[in-house]
């Protein structure tokens, strides 16, 4: 019996050839919509008499930055205000991530307790600051809440912090030349505890038995951290106690109006929307589960620390994602009560040398860089706590 021919299958129905066709289609046209945006506005910048480039980034800024965390100066050039400005970015975004999230685990954690009072007050904390624009917020912090507070002269002392209209003086440090070596002797000392920790967890869980695995790993770091004191002598850092000397606050760390007032805005405003991602998260959590540690008889709080919360965060942290995202690019609203970040000095970097296409995208890419590595790392983060499948 003659072989029968192999069927041939035509190009366009090729389940292998037609993706790829058309993913190159897809590149190409894209290609030529850039190609045409960055020619005609090549062509349109040149009508008007106007250079595209960034040569201007060496040129003299010749205005002063209030608060700068690096150093600068009014005969630094524009790439180093930028520098400035983008250091800012990352440090109130930063901070406001962390303060966040804390406060918005908390309160999360709060809305569903037993306690009524206390539920009560995570849910009006909620619902007063998600439904209020976060503009207003930065607004009522700074001239509401800041600004009237007494003159320097007259600042509110509360504990080690000084507290005046011209922002918070607090407690800092300052490090010695043991620093380094403490800073090396601290990494080993979490690496012993953190495997000390996971060790005790997973006996724990095999005998059944509160063993305190946390407390455990703490109390070694402490041990450990105390005998390096004595034989050092010196501790890793120095604190420095502001002090106030009847006309100005000297020592410490000086937070102006504006930082504080955008820093606690978007620390609240995000927290709102963290504690009802928390929330959403541990309700996703089989009732069963809850159910299986109260007839195991867990305490609620080691249920939520061991079992509940463990399987929550599975689903909390993509949502949380979003938030930080959120927190980033919020920060452009500090430029209303002159904290200048990015935004705040590009405007002023823009009106200066009249490089409106070029500083706008520098922060573009500024934001779009902070974006995506903090999607980066959430995303690493979401797949180590994601379940494997066998």
């Amino acid at each position: 019996m003659a072989s029968q021919k192999k069927r041939i299958v035509p190009l366009w129905r090729n389940k292998k050839i037609v993706p790829i066709v058309l993913q190159i289609i897809f590149v190409l046209v894209m290609g030529t919509l850039l190609w045409i945006l960055i020619h005609n506005t090549r062509i349109g910048l040149n009508r008007m008499g106007i250079q595209f480039g960034f040569d201007f980034l060496n040129l003299r800024a010749g205005f002063n930055i209030n608060e700068a965390m690096i150093d600068y100066g009014t005969n630094d050039p524009y790439g180093r205000a930028i520098l400035v400005g983008i250091v800012s970015t990352l440090r109130v975004s930063f901070f406001g991530i962390i303060l966040a999230t804390i406060i918005g685990v908390v309160v999360g954690i709060a809305k569903m307790s037993n306690n009524w009072l206390l539920s009560k007050v995570a849910s009006i904390y909620i619902d007063i600051f998600r439904n209020t624009p976060l503009l207003l917020q930065i607004f009522i912090l700074n001239f509401a809440v800041f600004l009237p507070l007494p003159v320097i002269q007259e600042a509110i002392k509360v504990g080690p912090f000084y507290l005046s209209n011209r922002g918070a003086v607090i407690p800092w440090f300052s490090g010695n030349e043991n620093t380094w070596i403490w800073l090396i002797l601290i990494v080993i000392y979490l690496v012993i505890s953190i495997s000390i920790f996971n060790f005790l967890m997973k006996k724990e869980i095999e005998e059944g038995k509160n063993i305190h695995p946390f407390l455990s790993a703490f109390s070694t770091f402490a041990f450990l951290s105390i005998i390096t004191f004595f034989i050092i002598g010196v501790g890793p850092v120095s604190v420095i106690i502001p002090d106030h000397t009847g006309t100005a606050v000297t020592g410490g760390a000086s937070l102006t109006t504006p930082f504080l007032s955008v820093l606690l805005a978007l620390t609240i405003f995000a927290s709102t929307y963290i504690a009802e991602i928390v929330r959403g998260g541990i309700q996703a959590v089989p009732k069963g589960q809850t159910e299986a540690t109260k007839a195991l008889g867990f305490k609620s709080a080691t249920a939520m620390r061991l079992v509940i919360f463990p399987q929550a965060i599975r689903i909390i942290i993509p949502q949380m994602t979003s938030q930080y995202l959120n927190i980033i690019k919020n920060s452009s609203l500090a430029m209303a009560v002159g904290f200048q970040e990015i935004v705040g000095v590009g405007n002023t970097v823009m009106n200066q040398s009249g490089r409106t296409l070029e500083v706008i995208i520098i922060m573009i890419s500024v934001y779009l860089f902070f974006s995506l590595t903090t999607s980066l790392f959430m995303n690493y983060f979401n797949k180590k706590f994601q379940l494997v499948e066998r």
